[in-house]
């Protein structure tokens, strides 16, 4: 992982130039990548139901790497049951001894990314 601060030196926009100096020496903000996000209310939730070809070309422009969109973030909402947003997602725990990962399409979602880019990080956003 790189740290670069960028520390933007002079912007001149009467002369249409700039300088950027780079300073690898101090610690700063790290890019983790390009994502993408599942969740704010169903945005996913019919991509299970696509018909073949189709549903695995769209998996692998989405998440294959150097091929399509190659998302290196995929960042899920986990499902509490409830209207949250813009529609209801699936709890995987319903009381404190019951963990049940097969529950709803995030899921799913996670370990399609995951067979198309093993290395592709995953993020939850409880509601």
């Amino acid at each position: 992982m790189l740290r670069w601060p960028l520390i933007v030196g002079f912007i001149a926009a009467s002369v249409g130039w700039a300088q950027l100096s780079v300073d690898r020496s101090l610690l700063g903000n790290t890019f983790d990548g390009i994502g993408g996000l599942s969740g704010g209310g169903a945005t996913s939730v019919l991509l299970p139901n696509y018909a073949e070809p189709s549903r695995s070309q769209i998996l692998d422009y989405l998440f294959k790497p150097n091929f399509g969109a190659s998302l290196q973030i995929l960042k899920v909402e986990i499902g509490g049951d409830s209207q949250s947003t813009d529609g209801t997602e699936s709890s995987h725990m319903h009381d404190s001894s019951t963990v049940n990962l097969h529950t709803g399409y995030e899921w799913w979602l996670m370990k399609e990314a995951k067979k198309r880019n093993p290395n592709i990080k995953l993020y939850g956003l409880a509601w």
